[in-house]
Parts: C-alpha cells; structure tokens; sequence
C-alpha cells in the first residue's frame, strides 16, 4: 500500500514555490520532502502572487493620476523586486549564450557566467519595452492580464522540465529533478484558468501562441544544448509573460 499523501503537503508545495520564485516574505521556506520537481504545480500561483503585486502598484499609480506610461514603469519595477528579476537573468544568460557560444561546451559556460553582454542586454531592453508598452496601452485593464500572464507564464515551466532533460548534471534544474504527467496537468489547468478567469477572449489568443512558445524554446534548448538548464526555464517564462501581455492589447470581436 501506498504512503498516504500527508495533509499539508500542497501547503508546502505553494510555501516552496513562493520561497523559490519570489522574494515575498514567508513564515518559512520548506522544501517538500516529496522533491521540489513535484511541486512545480504551484509555480503558476507564485505567479499570480507576483502579478496581483504588480497590479495593485498599477492601479495605486493610476488612481494617483499618474499617466499611464509612468504607472506601467513602476508596475514593472514591483514585479522586479518581488522576484528579484530571477527570470531576466535568465533571459540575458540565454541569449549570451546561444548568441555568443559557437559550442555546447561554450554556451554552458557563458550561461553561467554572471557577467552580462550584448546580447543578453538586447534580450532584456526588448523584454521590458514590450511589457511596458503593453501595460502602459492597456490602463486600468491591465490588473487581470499582468495577473493572469504571471501564472500562464510560469505553468510552462514545468512542461519543459517534464518534456526535457537537464542540460547539466549539476545546477538548479537538475537539483530539482523532473515533474511527473500530473504536475504538470495542474499546473496547465491553473494557467489556463487564470487566462480564463482575466478574459475568454485573452484565453482563446493567448493559449495557441503560449503552446507555440514552449514548442519553440524546446526545440531550440534541444538543438543548442541537448537539454534545459534554470536559465532555459527564465526564458521561457519571459517569453510567455510578455505574449500573453501583448496578446492583451489585442481588440478580439
């Protein structure tokens, strides 16, 4: 017979992706003793967490009459500082790598060099202008989308960690190990509801290009690297953020 699941553990998965992905005080971080891989399911909540911050900032800024391109700048910021731009880096280690490296060997090493280049700066600048654009156009609308872009953004990432094996033996992903079918089922249908919950129409735009991104940087991981790393995953979550915002702005009749 099976050990039962104890009661807590979907409490200690939340609290663990919270802790991990956020810098959002908590009473403790504990790791699940089931492994950190399985609870990647909440991952999509931690970032509903850090869109709902970022959208009470935008709606504080507004609300103070502050234009629309001053509040989506300081939207940004918050959502920065609640994550500690833990996926920008890993936007910018990605492009320097698969930009700069002309090796497996090579891209590994530049994607784990602290330092930052050119190409890591353009993938950032345009990461930003694109978000800020789209939340600046969007006003008092853009509380449910940033929310909802949050979590759709980081229920693809346990895709990626299921569907493709660590590039590396050691680093933050293979530490984590692989999530099984269910956990990422939960984490989709979470996504997925908040794209639902902020507009069907976001949902219906949105969903074919988040399916199309994780399609893209799996094919892309694979050929450059032969796998996934903690900055492949960034990535993917940058990516997904800023279409599903995009997708947003876009008039659905």
């Amino acid at each position: 017979m099976s050990e039962r699941r104890p009661a807590l553990s979907p409490l200690r998965d939340i609290a663990a992706c919270i802790g991990f992905y956020t810098r959002l005080p908590l009473p403790a971080f504990a790791m699940p003793a089931r492994g950190f891989a399985q609870a990647q399911w909440a991952a999509p909540i931690a970032g509903l967490l850090v869109g709902a911050a970022g959208g009470l900032v935008l709606l504080a800024a507004l609300t103070l009459g502050l234009p629309p391109t001053i509040a989506a700048a300081l939207t940004l910021a918050a959502t920065l500082l609640a994550t500690g731009a833990l996926h920008e880096d890993g936007l910018a280690d990605l492009a320097d790598g698969f930009g700069g490296g002309m090796t497996r060997e090579r891209k590994l090493a530049i994607m784990k060099d602290s330092r930052i280049g050119a190409y890591g700066v353009a993938a950032l600048v345009l990461s930003l202008l694109l978000r800020w654009s789209a939340l600046a156009a969007l006003g008092w609308a853009a509380f449910p989308a940033l929310a909802a872009a949050h979590a759709a953004s980081r229920a693809l990432m346990p895709a990626l960690m299921h569907l493709v094996p660590p590039a590396r033996a050691d680093g933050v992903s293979a530490g984590a190990g692989r999530p099984n079918g269910l956990t990422v089922a939960v984490a989709l249908l979470i996504g997925g509801f908040a794209l639902l919950f902020a507009d069907l129409s976001l949902l219906l735009i949105a969903a074919p290009l988040l399916a199309l991104a994780l399609f893209l940087v799996k094919r892309l991981t694979e050929r450059q690297i032969g796998g996934q790393t903690g900055d492949v995953l960034g990535a993917l979550q940058q990516v997904a953020e800023t279409l599903t915002l995009v997708a947003a702005t876009i008039p659905f009749t």
